[in-house]
Parts: C-alpha cells; structure tokens; sequence
C-alpha cells in the first residue's frame, strides 16, 4: 500500500530514527531546564554518555536558543533540526557523544569546523579554556556569534571561512572537532593539532561515512572508528577535492543482505543510529547472515538506517523490499509502534517531502518478501530508509533489504 504514514506512526518513525525524540506529541511542558534534564535521563545516559563533565554542559547550555523560532518547541528532542543554508544543527546525543570522546581539559584550545549555530561550541565553553570555530556560510557565522554574544559566552572566538585550512593564526590546537565530513581528514587540520591531541571527525563519502577519533603521533593520525554515521558534507575546498561523487540516478543500499562481517565495535557496514541490534551468522533468506532486533521496553528505539542519493528527475518510481521474520511482535506505547521499512524524501535544502512505509507488522510468522513501489517526488535529491522495531515489542528479524528503481 503506498501512503503516507498516520501522525502517530511518523512521530514513531522520527522519533526513533534521530530526527525526533524525548517526549511524545502534547506532553505537559515544564521548562526548559526539565526538558533538558529528562534529554539526559532518557537519551543520553542511556545512550551510553556517562562523562559527568559533558552531561553537566548539555544540562546547562540552552539548545532552544540555538534554532529557529519555528522549531523552538523541538530543541529538546533528540533529532537534528534545519538551522537554514541547507544545513542542520546536530541532535543533542550526537554533539554529547563526540564531546566525549573529545576528552577535553579545562586547560585546552579547540579548534571546530562548522559552527552552524553555535550550540557544539557552547556545549565544549564551560569544559576547555578557549574555543575557535569556522563557519563557511557568511549568514550562518553571523547569526552564531549573535547568540554566543547575547547568551555571554566569553571564551569562544568565531570566523567566517573555509575551515578545511584550519585557523594557523591561533594554532596549535589540543583538540579538533569536525561537525561536517570531509572526504579524508584535511591537512591543515592535521599540521595544527598538537602531538598527542585529539580529532573527531566523521570522514568518508555523502551517504556512507564513519566517525573516528583520531590520535596524532608522530606527526600523523591514529584512527579508532567508533561508528557509521551520516553529516552533512563539508563544503568549500573539501568539496571541491571531493572524489567519489554518489549517483542519484541509481540509488543502492550497501550492506542489505548484512552478510559482511561487522567490526569489533558490532556495529553493521553501510547503516547507522543502530539500536537494539544482533547480527545472527546463520542460513538466511539471502544468505548466511542477517540482523534481528529485540527490545522489551515498549517505546524503546531499535533500528537501523542508510541514506542514498535519489533523485526525482531521474527516478520518478521507487521500489523497496525486504525479507522479514517476526517473533511475538505487539505495539509499543501506541498501536502504530510496529516493525515496519520506511522511506522518507528529502529536496536540496534537506527538508522532509514526504514518508511512507511498508507495514507495520505484528504477531509471530516465518519469513516473508514485504514489496511496494513508491512515488519519488520530483525535488527529492536524496532518501533514508530505515528498518527495525520503531517502538514494538518482540523480535523482528530483516534481510535482502533492496532499493531500486522501478519500471514505468
């Protein structure tokens, strides 16, 4: 069946998928301060943020004055949220979890790439001595600095600029951050982070990238890839270096059939934001291996998801498909709380155009071929399709996820 999904069921989708998150529709607002408290409680700490330093800031750093007013009463949701220029201001798990791995001293220089609003940097003020940051996009840098200056932020020294050369002017850095990803790690960045310091940085193509902290030893990087992730690309003389450029015309899932062994971290090739997730090495539909979420907390978020260019000049039809197995499925807080596979569009300016989903489903049978064709709409330039629990309890179990164009 192709429509679009109830209310209840793309909140459920958004809310597990990073683009939305910590309370449902309506909840009773208290204030600013208790929604950032309950984003702690129940997304971060149980996300695995454990350093007290970092949830403190998160804590004490008012997100919602960092995003548009029409977004305002969202800013406490974990998901990403458009800040203008076709870029977002990244979800409050995501600016925890690198600031973490960050490690930083009260004594330390930081050196970010990609300001975008403001907010990672005034996370890392109250944790180092001084922090720089490089915004590329003039309106974005202004309206940063704005707020940083009205909300009395006194360490953080912004400018507008490329950021792939870094900022030689205040190097060396103890620690480098990147908030969007380059092909590979720029030089630049690399000459002015000191001996031992650290980088984190999400490096890689458009749509399959992975977060590294990376270590500097004799004068060059050690890289621990901590897991897939998707941001967005690295403008400027990063993008024009740019090698592999993906093809909109021909949209494919890498990893569908999960027979590629996962790293020591578990987490699965080509997906990401994966959540309540085991890969089971045995004879599979479309192999010897596939992936099966189980989860007992109703609500709980256990998914995966993979980005693709898909544009809908070229592919005007869609077809997505997958094997799937269930075990003991039953909704969540809501009926709509089932496992399904969704597909969202997305235009240049990364703003949602629609989602639509195959599913949901619930009870208990052995595997099954699940198959629709989608209207693609003519301003998509890319899609995300997730699959998984989206809420449900029970075991869902997926395989041969494919994405390809269909047929006039």
């Amino acid at each position: 069946m192709n429509k679009l999904l109830p209310t209840s069921f793309v909140f459920q989708v958004l809310l597990l998928t990073g683009l939305a998150q910590a309370q449902p529709p309506g909840s009773p607002f208290t204030s600013y301060a208790e929604l950032r408290n309950r984003l702690v409680q129940d997304v971060l700490v149980p996300g695995g943020v454990q350093d007290e330093r970092v949830l403190s800031a998160i804590r004490n750093t008012p997100r919602h004055e960092f995003v548009p007013l029409n977004f305002r009463n969202q800013a406490y949701f974990d998901r990403a949220l458009p800040i203008g220029a076709a870029q977002t201001i990244s979800s409050p798990f995501i600016v925890a979890m690198m600031t973490q791995e960050l490690d930083t001293k009260a004594e330390h220089k930081v050196l970010e790439i990609g300001t975008g609003s403001g907010y990672q940097a005034a996370v890392l003020s109250p944790l180092v001595k001084e922090v720089y940051s490089i915004e590329i996009v003039p309106e974005l840098g202004r309206s940063a600095r704005r707020v940083l200056t009205s909300l009395g932020y006194k360490n953080i020294t912004t400018k507008i600029g490329d950021g792939f050369k870094g900022w030689q002017e205040h190097a060396p850095f103890d620690r480098v951050i990147v908030t969007c990803s380059p092909e590979d790690v720029p030089k630049p960045l690399v000459d002015q982070l000191v001996e031992g310091g650290l980088m984190v940085v999400p490096v890689g193509e458009r749509f399959q990238q992975t977060l590294y902290l990376m270590r500097k030893k004799g004068g060059r990087l050690e890289r621990e890839a901590l897991r897939p992730t998707l941001f967005v690309p690295m403008t400027g003389t990063a993008e024009d270096n740019r090698k592999v450029i993906a093809d909109p015309a021909n949209p494919v899932l890498i990893n569908g059939d999960f027979e590629k062994d996962p790293p020591k971290n578990g987490f699965m090739d080509g997906w990401y934001y994966q959540r309540q997730l085991a890969w089971k090495k045995e004879e599979s539909p479309s192999g010897k291996a596939h992936v099966e979420f189980e989860n007992d907390v109703a609500g709980r978020p256990a998914n995966l998801l993979q980005g693709v260019a898909l544009d809908g000049r070229e592919v005007p039809r869609i077809e997505l498909s997958a094997m799937i197995k269930l075990d003991s499925v039953r909704p969540g807080l809501s009926r709509d709380e089932l496992p399904a596979v969704t597909i969202r569009f997305f235009d240049e300016q990364r703003s949602l155009l629609g989602t639509h989903f195959i599913g949901p489903f619930f009870g208990t049978r052995d595997w099954k071929e699940e198959k629709r064709v989608f209207r693609v709409p003519n301003a998509s330039r890319f899609a995300i399709v997730s699959i998984g629990l989206l809420g449900g309890v029970g075991k869902a179990s997926f395989d041969a996820v494919k994405l390809q164009p269909a047929k006039r």
